[in-house]
């Protein structure tokens, strides 16, 4: 059944999308120390403000960029991307390089060919940054697909990259629309989805197709065979955060608990996970992102929309 969805709706969703990915990046963040063990999680939560990483401050071009167009323009989020990024946000060093070659004028499509010797770069962070864009598109996964891979592309021009985003996209898409629907998805019909609009022979793909052999199983056994994102990879990192997502996907604080119990990359994987299932819960409701999470987390950019 189509149906229309103005754009006071998909900014909305995106938004929700949006807070759920920067609380999860933000507190995520307070239990990520590289190369130690993930600290624990007590019953207390760390005491705010939570900062945001780059994950958010690139989402939050992303939204803006579709706030603006209506949909992704490649040059006008390569800008952003490169305009208001911040190293002091954590940015990893590829991601430093590429952007400042397209903030002193590279074209980004050159300078995303160039990374890493030429083989583009399948790392994690196209897919870190895309769940409010699939939220937007609640009314189509062709689209969310579609537009995940135009926003990838200003980064990332390795296959298994560009694969990690359009999966998140569309699991974000699937979990906005469900909500407009008034239904949770089953898990392993959420995972088939996705999994279904991803090239078979890619990673990311094999990855979706073992993580719905493992619903039902601790997050720690889950990450143990996914990965956890402690290589920076879009196919070490989206199969596990989706797996979590479809979980978790009516229970937000359940969700980023996941996260934290599987170590690795919590920041991103929080994101991720965050942004996908905010989607479905929203803010301040039972299940979504909690009002005391949402204020200890450092307030977004004011260059961010307010409306749509």
């Amino acid at each position: 059944m189509t149906f229309t969805l103005f754009p006071d709706t998909r900014f909305t969703l995106a938004r929700d999308s949006l807070a759920g990915l920067s609380v999860g990046d933000a507190l995520g963040s307070r239990f990520f120390v590289p190369g130690r063990p993930v600290a624990p999680w007590r019953d207390d939560l760390p005491p705010g403000p939570w900062p945001w990483s780059d994950d958010t401050e690139m989402a939050c071009s992303v939204v803006a960029v579709l706030t603006g167009a209506g949909k992704i323009d490649r040059d006008a989020l390569a800008a952003a991307f490169a305009d208001r990024y911040d190293p002091a946000r954590r940015y990893g060093a590829g991601a430093v390089e590429l952007l400042e070659l397209i903030r002193t004028g590279t074209p980004w499509p050159v300078a995303a060919a160039a990374a890493f010797d030429g083989q583009g770069s399948c790392g994690n962070g196209a897919a870190m940054r895309v769940a409010p864009l699939g939220a937007w598109y609640a009314d189509s996964t062709r689209r969310a697909a579609g537009q995940a891979r135009a926003a990838a592309e200003v980064t990332h021009a390795h296959p298994e990259g560009i694969a990690g985003a359009v999966a998140v996209a569309v699991a974000g898409s699937l979990a906005a629309r469900a909500r407009l629907d008034g239904g949770r998805p089953d898990p392993a019909r959420l995972l088939d989805a996705v999994a279904g609009v991803l090239d078979p022979a890619g990673a990311v793909h094999r990855g979706l197709r073992r993580a719905a052999t493992l619903l039902g199983h601790p997050a720690e056994e889950a990450a143990a065979a996914l990965g956890n994102g402690a290589r920076v990879t879009a196919q070490d990192t989206v199969p596990f955060t989706l797996w979590a997502a479809a979980t978790h996907l009516d229970d937000y604080p359940g969700a980023i608990r996941a996260c934290v119990a599987a170590g690795g990359d919590v920041d991103t994987t929080a994101a991720i996970v965050g942004g996908v299932v905010a989607a479905y819960t929203g803010v301040g409701t039972v299940g979504g992102v909690p009002d005391g999470w949402l204020a200890a987390r450092e307030p977004l950019p004011g260059w961010l929309p307010t409306h749509a």
